[in-house]
């Protein structure tokens, strides 16, 4: 790891979570030599760890997995199209507790990833990268995916969670037409 900010990637991986297992994203994930840290399905509460945090996951491109001193990368099973965060979220709590004991800090920077396919545009900015926390995989620089989609962040990392006042950028969120 190339040191800095800790922090955390959210990624979806698409498919039914009441009928997919995260052992078998884990798996797939694996063959395609881009293994992430956790898969997480969030409807059973299912977590399998693939790599350790001090390894750099293989789901983000060039050198940006190796940021920070870790840069866990987790694939949660669901839709871009349909936040993640209105399900149960099985697991969350020892999920957070795990990202908390590596030094994550329970913010979002980049405020809350915009939906999806809005967030295939969003910005992605080094300056928010560079102060670590939580980030959408749309949120990340260098990056053109549009996961995890329009998530509720305060149902990740709390609402009371120091940061999340501040995670909006100054001048408000820039709404995009609908095409």
């Amino acid at each position: 790891m190339l040191g800095g900010a800790p922090r955390t990637v959210w990624f979806i991986w698409p498919a039914d979570p009441h009928g997919v297992s995260a052992r078998s994203v884990a798996q797939r994930l694996i063959q395609l030599r881009r293994p992430s840290h956790l898969v997480w399905n969030p409807v059973t509460g299912e977590i399998v760890q693939l790599l350790p945090p001090t390894l750099a996951g293989g789901a983000l491109a060039a050198d940006r997995g190796r940021n920070g001193r870790v840069c866990v990368q987790i694939h949660v099973i669901g839709s871009a199209r349909e936040p993640f965060t209105d399900t149960k979220l099985d697991g969350l709590d020892d999920i957070l507790a795990w990202l908390d004991s590596w030094g994550v800090p329970r913010r979002w920077p980049a405020g809350p990833p915009l939906p999806y396919p809005h967030s295939l545009a969003a910005e992605r900015s080094r300056r928010l990268w560079a102060r670590g926390g939580h980030f959408g995989h749309s949120q990340v620089p260098g990056t053109r995916e549009g996961d995890p989609g329009s998530i509720d962040i305060a149902r990740i990392i709390g609402e009371d969670a120091p940061g999340l006042e501040d995670a909006l950028p100054r001048g408000g969120l820039r709404l995009l037409q609908e095409v």
